[in-house]
């Protein structure tokens, strides 16, 4: 049948229509989520395109561990901090170095956990990472890494968009508009958390200065995955088709007379909510998954974890998801430091590992790039504060923290980097978070100086004028 736009009201589409107000919430999201230009709603800002040079990685899965894991029980062994225990470091090493809950003369605290060596490649590791012991051989470890930011929201910030506060672009963002996407039914861009909450706050996937089209978009937990996707009860498939052609029907009339883009923007989110009905709750029902994958992850399908996230990252991946954010929040240890590894690494550990196994027996990880980290490290002293309820926990640490990477052209089994005997600074191969940006971005096939967008009168890149691909860490 042929409507007459001029025979319906407003009162119509929010009463009768198959639309509703569902999915006019689930549009107005993805308008946030997914486009401002009409280039970018007729398909033209994720089209696929070619990078600057053949990538070893088409695909990025960040594993990121918000709150700041302490390297110094999980992968920087210092037995000589067991000697100084209870003693202040030497102000030497520590210099003009300011903390915000510490002395800079606090005493040294000793690794809390025993260290063995694991694979050919010997990597080092602390007892809480069994799992991660078990693929060794399949990761590279970069013990020298450093910040410029001390505390948790702008260091998050920093590490995923370049730039301390928020309105810059992230780095899925920078991947999206770099190289487009390879699903028109997902999402291109997800993000997922598994904790307390994210200290950056969307600032962490905003698609900042470069068009919305590129921001990420956050999965839910439980139930759907994205709200208002689920059709009200009695409106089948039929009806909401029939309503969404109606819609678009006057829409492009109205796009015709006034020339607004964001109405094209509109017409095509309409049209991304739609398909989402069918395929993100396909892609969250892990009914198809053995029950030896499940057990490979540790994963209940039932219950919201990080193991299910990580399961569900490489469901995205293998439907053409670009680029997945996966933060675990709970590492800040200013307090018991022991305790809150142990259980982190229960939460994380075994999922970590069976990503990188999963995707190898797959076929995926040769070009997919998974990273695992934090925002920074924690302090070699000890941090205890009776009155604010603390102890023997550790303080930030900007100097010096330990990231990983499997997969997509980095080096196997390999270490990198080193402190000083008491983990406090670096004395060799220093890697900055912008050489960490500029090397994810060469192995997506990017010279990541190249890679800019004009705004406010000049070019802005992801690593603003710094960052050095790390070339040992290359495959």
């Amino acid at each position: 049948m042929t409507h007459s736009p001029t025979h319906f009201s407003r009162r119509h589409f929010l009463k009768d229509c198959g639309v509703g107000l569902g999915k006019i919430g689930l549009a107005s999201l993805l308008t946030d989520s997914l486009g401002n230009s009409a280039s970018a709603a007729q398909g033209g800002g994720l089209g696929v395109r070619a990078p600057h040079f053949e990538p070893r990685a088409k695909r990025v899965i960040h594993l990121f561990m918000a709150g700041a894991p302490s390297q110094l029980e999980m992968f920087d062994y210092k037995p000589a901090l067991t000697k100084y225990e209870g003693r202040p470091i030497p102000p030497e090493i520590i210099g003009g170095q300011r903390y915000a809950f510490i002395r800079p003369d606090a005493a040294a605290l000793g690794p809390r956990f025993k260290f063995s060596r694991h694979g050919q490649s010997g990597a080092e590791l602390g007892s809480t990472l069994p799992h991660l012991a078990e693929i060794a051989d399949e990761v590279s470890f970069i013990k020298s890494c450093h910040t410029d930011q001390f505390n948790h929201a702008p260091a998050q910030i920093f590490f995923q968009t370049g730039f301390p506060v928020p309105g810059r672009p992230s780095m899925g963002s920078w991947v999206l508009y770099g190289l487009g996407a390879e699903t028109q039914n997902l999402p291109a861009f997800v993000v997922m958390s598994t904790g307390a909450g994210l200290s950056g706050g969307s600032a962490l996937f905003s698609s900042g200065f470069l068009p919305s089209v590129y921001n990420g978009v956050r999965f839910r937990n439980t139930g759907d995955p994205i709200l208002d996707v689920s059709s009200p009860e009695g409106i089948d498939a039929k009806v909401q088709r029939d309503s969404l052609d109606l819609v678009g029907e006057l829409n492009r009339k109205r796009l015709g007379a006034v020339g607004d883009p964001e109405i094209a923007t509109r017409i095509a989110n309409y049209e991304m909510a739609f398909r989402l009905q069918s395929s993100a709750p396909e892609l969250t029902d892990l009914k198809s998954e053995s029950k030896a994958t499940l057990d490979l992850y540790g994963c209940d399908p039932a219950k919201p974890s990080f193991a299910r996230a990580c399961l569900l990252a490489r469901r995205m991946i293998e439907r053409g998801v670009r680029f997945v954010n996966i933060y675990h929040e709970g590492w800040d240890a200013h307090s018991n430091v022991e305790g809150n590894v142990r259980n982190n690494c229960l939460a994380t550990d075994q999922a970590s590992a069976a990503l990188v196994k999963d995707l190898k027996q797959r076929g995926l990880l040769d070009d997919t790039l998974v990273i695992w980290g934090g925002e920074f490290g924690r302090t070699p002293m000890v941090e205890s504060n009776p009155s604010l309820g603390r102890a023997l926990g550790r303080d930030h640490h900007p100097q010096a923290f330990t990231t990983w990477m499997a997969g997509g052209g980095v080096r196997k089994g390999f270490t990198m980097g080193e402190t000083d005997e008491l983990g406090f600074n670096i004395v060799q191969d220093p890697v900055h978070v912008f050489d960490l940006q500029a090397t994810i971005m060469h192995l997506l096939g990017f010279d990541h100086e190249r890679l800019t967008f004009r705004t406010q009168g000049r070019d802005f890149r992801l690593t603003d004028v710094h960052g050095q691909v790390i070339k040992k860490v290359l495959a």
